[in-house]
């Protein structure tokens, strides 16, 4: 995404790599409960993105970016708690989804609506 490009960063809490990808899938498998990323478990089946919220990603009004904890930290410097959404204007990054405001959402609908009301108002700001 260019810099003076406004669009979406959705960070997840989690670290990229083979290995985390199945350190992850299997904790989402046997302890659910527990797992810290609720972007993750909401967007996410055990092994792949859930249609409805590709289908929604694909009609959102600006380019999105999905980064993993360490991708974002490298990229951004982004050291806020995760999982987070991040409005990222041509001034800076600002967050427009909290971990807990995320945490809040218990299905893929919430979250869209989350989205929509959060991020997507923010660009009209």
């Amino acid at each position: 995404m260019e810099t003076s490009e406004t669009g979406i960063i959705f960070v997840y809490n989690a670290d990229s790599g083979l290995f985390n990808t199945v350190s992850d899938i299997a904790h989402k498998i046997f302890s659910p409960d527990t797992y810290e990323c609720a972007l993750c478990s909401i967007s996410h089946g055990y092994f792949h993105v859930r249609g409805e919220w590709k289908d929604f990603i694909e009609t959102l009004p600006m380019p999105c970016e999905f980064l993993h904890r360490d991708e974002a930290i490298k990229k951004y410097h982004i050291t806020d708690q995760l999982p987070a959404v991040f409005i990222h204007k041509p001034e800076g990054i600002q967050v427009c989804l909290s971990a807990d405001e995320i945490d809040m959402c218990k299905s893929v609908n919430d979250l869209q609506q989350a989205v929509l009301r959060s991020c997507c108002q923010v660009t009209r700001a």
